[in-house]
């Protein structure tokens, strides 16, 4: 099985407002970057977008160890997300997920993978996470606003 790090970002500029993704893929000597952005999004969108794209670009079944500034996904992916599942996309005080259909992508693209998730502070230096933020604000940028 393959190993590789991605470090995903997502970006917004007003929130809700246009907003990016970045993907920093990192696979032997190989390095791999991929953004996109949207018009009316918000930040906790652009950042589980980041993700989803992040895995989607893996063509077979890949040891990943994940980075994200997000603490919405790491809280999401690793303690939400099975109760929610279990109650019908649900949450505890029985409202529907917040952006439960991008959760739902992520958990597919999940399944595929073993995935170790790593939570890095943004902005503090990090060489990939400031690879992707600067992809995602290249998302951002590249948006006909």
């Amino acid at each position: 099985m393959k190993a590789l790090e991605i470090y995903t970002d997502g970006a917004c500029r007003g929130n809700p407002g246009a907003g990016g993704w970045g993907v920093y893929l990192l696979y032997k000597n190989e390095k791999k970057e991929f953004y996109g952005g949207k018009l009316n999004t918000t930040n906790n969108q652009m950042e589980l977008t980041a993700a989803i794209e992040g895995l989607k670009v893996l063509k077979e079944p890949c040891k990943v160890k994940l980075y994200t500034d997000s603490k919405y996904v790491m809280d999401g992916i690793n303690s939400w997300i099975a109760n929610w599942k279990k109650n019908n996309w649900k949450t505890a005080s029985k409202k529907d997920v917040k952006n439960k259909d991008l959760w739902i992508e992520l958990d597919a693209e999940t399944c595929k993978h073993e995935i170790e998730w790593i939570w890095v502070k943004g902005h503090s230096g990090n060489i990939g996470n400031e690879k992707a933020d600067a992809l995602a604000n290249m998302g951002i940028d590249n948006l006909d606003v």
